[in-house]
């Protein structure tokens, strides 16, 4: 999909989250001098839109210091706030970078169930391969028959190998053994499915810290990348997950799935200003083409500008 038509894709995803500032700073703003009562309310607007405590206190202060006390309209506000955002946003919009020399670059995706990991490394997947990579996909959630049957479909459509074990069997067992033929095949890149059931943290912990020991014990530099894939309808729940993941594995990078049926876009600005981890890739849909490098500027725009 071309640049423009995914940035239209986002744009009318994130209308939900548009909505939700857009009918609040109409609201606050029609002529009105930016007062400590206005800026209170705009605070309390963008916490309302899942921007998070920290952003919106560091987004009203830079208000305060550059307008305070002058007269604003919405519009005016509306293109300040995604000139912030946009800044908050720029450090952590890094696309993953795929290091050849590793040969291959091994990906753990990590996530609760329903936040999309399968679909996204059926994605990446896809993508590798039209940039002349050779993907080697591992289903590494063994007891989630779904999963399993999901990622060989996208093994099929791209072409890629898909290693999968017996249902139940050992995930790091299997993520060692997927590894070798991996390297023995000449792949570029290793994308490993993991479980996802937080109702049982610790043997999730201990399941993942076990993959990630099993690996190390054929390259003691693996993985090279940990993805940890966010539903952005979960608001600010994606936070608390980022915590937890962030406790059982050294998560890397973020992908954040499902703008385009959320009201709650606005999360992505609170991950960046509270964790600093790179975004790789948003998702509007579930097409291959529907994933895509994040981009600070678009985003802004499609989350504040009419």
């Amino acid at each position: 999909m071309a640049f423009s038509a995914f940035f239209s894709r986002l744009k009318e995803g994130l209308q939900r989250s548009k909505q939700k500032l857009a009918e609040g700073i109409g609201a606050v703003f029609t002529r009105r001098r930016l007062d400590e009562a206005a800026l209170a309310e705009l605070e309390d607007l963008l916490i309302a839109a899942d921007l998070g405590p920290a952003a919106a206190s560091r987004i009203i202060a830079d208000f305060r210091r550059t307008r305070f006390g002058k007269e604003v309209e919405a519009e005016e506000v509306r293109a300040a706030l995604a000139e912030e955002v946009a800044a908050i946003l720029a450090p952590i919009a890094r696309p993953l970078a795929i290091d050849r020399s590793h040969a291959p670059h091994v990906v753990l995706v990590v996530g609760v169930n329903g936040t999309g990991k399968t679909t996204t490394i059926g994605k990446l997947a896809q993508q590798y391969r039209e940039a002349g990579l050779r993907p080697v996909l591992v289903a590494g959630d063994t007891f989630r028959a779904a999963a399993v049957e999901q990622l060989q479909i996208w093994g099929q459509r791209t072409g890629a190998e898909v290693i999968a074990g017996p249902p139940g069997a050992d995930a790091a067992g299997l993520a060692f053994d997927a590894l070798g033929r991996a390297r023995a095949g000449g792949a570029d890149v290793l994308l490993i499915d993991t479980a996802g059931r937080l109702h049982n943290k610790n043997a999730l912990m201990q399941e993942l810290a076990k993959v990630v020991r099993v690996l190390r014990k054929q390259d003691p530099t693996a993985p090279h990348s940990v993805l940890l894939v966010l539903d952005a309808t979960t608001g600010q729940n994606a936070l608390s997950q980022v915590l937890v993941f962030k406790e059982m594995v050294a998560v890397t990078g973020l992908i954040v799935t499902k703008l385009d049926g959320s009201a709650r876009g606005g999360v992505v600005v609170a991950l960046a200003e509270t964790f600093g981890l790179p975004v790789h890739a948003v998702g509007v849909g579930e097409q291959a083409s529907d994933l895509h490098p994040f981009d600070p500027r678009e985003f802004a725009r499609g989350l504040l500008e009419s």
